[in-house]
């Protein structure tokens, strides 16, 4: 079968054996927003048609291709949820040369009843259900972050930061974004803006610290945005993370190690797992569909 992660940047495709290993990858920068209205069938074949010619008669898809401004819009599925819900509730795609199923996303309310949703997370965290114990705590990092809350082997609840976009934003349209120098993350200075996000003051007010620890040379350009970093994902990490929890990482590596230096610093303990955790719960959810 051939499982496929198509986000709102990005397309990724996984060939898939019978026993779930990767057997074929297909990527590009075609995500959902690079797709002309209609023209999703047409994107799909140009992505994956080699592998339809070789006889491939099952498509899976998770992400943003279900959402509103995707393929065909996927109702979300209500927590508590696992792999085998997710099964049940796949959604049909029309499409000529292939069987074609969506994975829907996950709906969930935080502690004062305010909506959280997310696509594209819950497949990959159904990969990780085996692998983690049935009560665990996981942090998928990115433009929105998702913290995951597993119960009884299911997603029980999840939280949403924006931490990725509003650092990009910061960046790109603030005053803070023209003290900074492009380039690698400075690790002692991420180190020091996660220390400064664990003391009072609040994230406002620490944010103007970024600016002023450049005036007064006390912070340098080549530094300020990891310093920034720090402060976010601090700020972050010391609101969603139960003081000495163990917090199962998801996503890419390199984010994935500033969270774990972040976690570690706020008092917990941190393991990355696997990058394909995607290709691994489309596996899951396809192997409970009885497709392989």
């Amino acid at each position: 079968m051939i499982g496929v992660d198509w986000g709102t940047s990005n397309f990724r495709a996984f060939r898939l054996a019978s026993d779930g290993s990767i057997v074929g990858r297909r990527s590009s920068a075609r995500g959902i927003l690079q797709v002309e209205p209609g023209g999703f069938a047409e994107a799909l074949e140009n992505e994956i048609g080699e592998w339809l010619s070789e006889g491939e008669e099952h498509v899976l898809l998770c992400g943003m291709v279900g959402s509103r401004q995707g393929w065909v819009e996927a109702e979300y599925l209500a927590c508590p949820a696992g792999a085998d819900e997710l099964a049940a509730a796949v959604v049909g795609v029309p499409f000529d040369r292939a069987e074609v199923r969506l994975v829907p996303g996950m709906k969930s309310r935080d502690a004062d009843g305010v909506p959280e949703v997310m696509r594209g997370e819950e497949t990959q965290v159904a990969g990780l259900l085996d692998t983690c114990s049935d009560d665990a705590l996981l942090c998928l990092p990115g433009t929105h972050s998702k913290w995951v809350r597993l119960h009884g082997g299911k997603v029980a609840g999840f939280t949403t930061s924006m931490t990725g976009e509003v650092y990009r934003a910061l960046r790109k349209h603030t005053i803070l974004g023209r003290s900074m120098v492009a380039g690698d993350v400075d690790r002692e200075a991420f180190l020091h803006g996660v220390e400064r996000a664990a003391t009072a003051g609040g994230l406002l007010h620490h944010l103007f610290g970024v600016r002023t620890l450049g005036l007064m040379d006390e912070l340098r350009a080549e530094a300020s945005a990891g310093y920034l970093s720090g402060l976010l994902i601090g700020h972050e990490v010391g609101s969603e993370m139960p003081k000495g929890a163990q917090v199962h990482l998801v996503g890419d590596e390199a984010l994935c190690s500033l969270y774990r230096i972040a976690i570690e610093a706020c008092g917990g303990s941190a393991t990355i797992e696997d990058e394909d955790a995607a290709a691994r719960g489309l596996t899951v959810v396809a192997r409970r569909m009885g497709w392989i």
